[in-house]
């Protein structure tokens, strides 16, 4: 069973009381604590629970830098709780999450998921291809994540946009990947903007490359946090120095606004590596920057 958390006009995730039921819910937070897709330092499977407890940190007031639009008012959002899966039986999580995705999106809501490891956005995808077809990807991470992996079996947070192509989960010639700074050559046709381009041309003209990139098309948006500088998110398994700061990931987000985002992950904090917990606030902030891009293409 799933739980969900009435916001009541506060940006907390922590009030719960137990429900199975979607009905006229907009968008569903649920937590995917996996982490064994590393090829680096374990711990993501304790990141759900470090963003629902940042969350309580920001304030009551209407996001700042969205001009007075306040998702938690205007839109019907719940915390639907962590998925249930057995984490001895690695084969099975796939398919349980796309199932999970999919009961979300069936019940008409969407979803924005905060993990756990970067594999879980392959599954997660599985779901939105089906009902949307084909997507933009907008993809914030140090890393690619399109190495070479043709068993579509494997589990590995490196691979899975790779498998995403290849299976046609997402659009290349729409899909952009944002803030890459490691090796891998073949980008299978999505647009690169590696973090010394958002240095130097700022993150108003990476916003809008990237808008102009997607155009129309339904977006799906995943944030890896190490994406991010360790400077600013030292909480994750493969920190990569040279990365975007919070500002400027705050600007291109909401420089965003007018995209049609469809749903969205948050991934890779990994609490135990930051003792600080400015990862997991980061994190936050993400998931609440996206709650907004999703309900201003909305607004009534």
């Amino acid at each position: 069973m799933s739980y969900e958390n009435t916001f009541g006009g506060a940006t907390s995730f922590m009030r719960r009381r137990y429900t199975k039921d979607l009905s006229g819910v907009d968008v569903a937070i649920t937590g995917v604590p996996f982490d064994q897709g590393v090829t680096n330092r374990p711990g993501t499977r304790l990141g759900p629970r470090a963003i629902r407890e940042a969350s309580a940190l920001q304030v009551f007031d209407p996001p700042y830098g969205w001009g007075g639009y306040d998702p938690l008012s205007a839109l019907n959002i719940v915390d639907y709780g962590d998925l249930a899966f057995d984490y001895a039986n690695v084969p099975a999580f796939p398919g349980a999450l796309t199932s999970h995705i999919r009961g979300i999106l069936d019940a008409g809501a969407a979803s924005i998921a905060i993990g756990g490891d970067h594999y879980i956005s392959f599954p997660i995808l599985k779901a939105y291809a089906e009902k949307f077809g084909p997507l933009a990807l907008v993809q914030f991470d140090a890393h690619s994540d399109t190495w070479v992996d043709d068993d579509i079996d494997r589990v590995d947070h490196g691979t899975m946009f790779y498998k995403a192509v290849k299976l046609g989960l997402i659009d290349p010639k729409h899909s952009v990947q944002v803030g890459i700074r490691t090796e891998n050559p073949d980008t299978l046709g999505i647009t690169t903007i590696d973090a010394r381009e958002v240095h130097l041309a700022g993150p108003v003209e990476t916003a809008r490359k990237i808008k102009e990139i997607v155009g129309k098309a339904n977006v799906y948006m995943t944030f890896d946090i190490d994406c991010l500088d360790p400077a600013f998110a030292p909480g994750t398994g493969t920190p990569v120095w040279g990365g975007l700061s919070t500002a400027q990931a705050a600007i291109i987000l909401r420089d965003l606004a007018g995209i049609t985002l469809v749903g969205g992950d948050v991934v890779e904090v990994s609490p135990a590596y930051d003792t600080t917990g400015a990862t997991a606030i980061a994190g936050a902030h993400v998931a609440m920057e996206m709650l907004c891009l999703w309900g201003w293409t909305r607004r009534t």
